[in-house]
């Protein structure tokens, strides 16, 4: 990999399942994750998506786009706009530095409404 490579994009459907499992899974109870009531009582239009099950699809797509013996050494996001049910979130991604086995990969994830995810990933990439 070179600086300046990008990976191609992932596209994720943002369903409602997804967001319940993950936050599930990631043992996020709070509400505003699985009650589309509550969350509307909370000033949201629906459900949304939560870091953690964020945290694994960008974990995800560079591990599936650098291969199974790749492993991850650094995740660092931040979050934008929600992920709502009935969206589709396309993950990107960019090169921004080579050292040896070690490759940091910039990392976008947007939705219709905005960027819901930036950040980087350093990842080894065995030889």
């Amino acid at each position: 990999m070179n600086i300046g490579d990008t990976l191609p994009p992932l596209e994720i459907p943002v369903t409602r399942t997804l967001i319940v499992a993950g936050a599930i899974a990631s043992r996020d109870y709070q509400d505003v994750h699985h009650d589309a009531a509550l969350a509307q009582e909370k000033g949201s239009p629906d459900v949304f998506m939560n870091i953690l099950t964020t945290n694994g699809l960008v974990g995800r797509y560079v591990t599936d786009r650098l291969g199974p013996r790749a492993v991850l050494r650094k995740v660092a996001i931040r979050l934008g706009a929600p992920n709502y049910p009935g969206d589709t979130m396309t993950l990107t991604g960019t090169v921004t530095a080579v050292a040896g086995n070690t490759v940091e990969i910039r990392v976008v994830g947007a939705n219709g409404i905005g960027h819901h995810v930036s950040g980087t990933v350093t990842a080894e990439v065995p030889a």
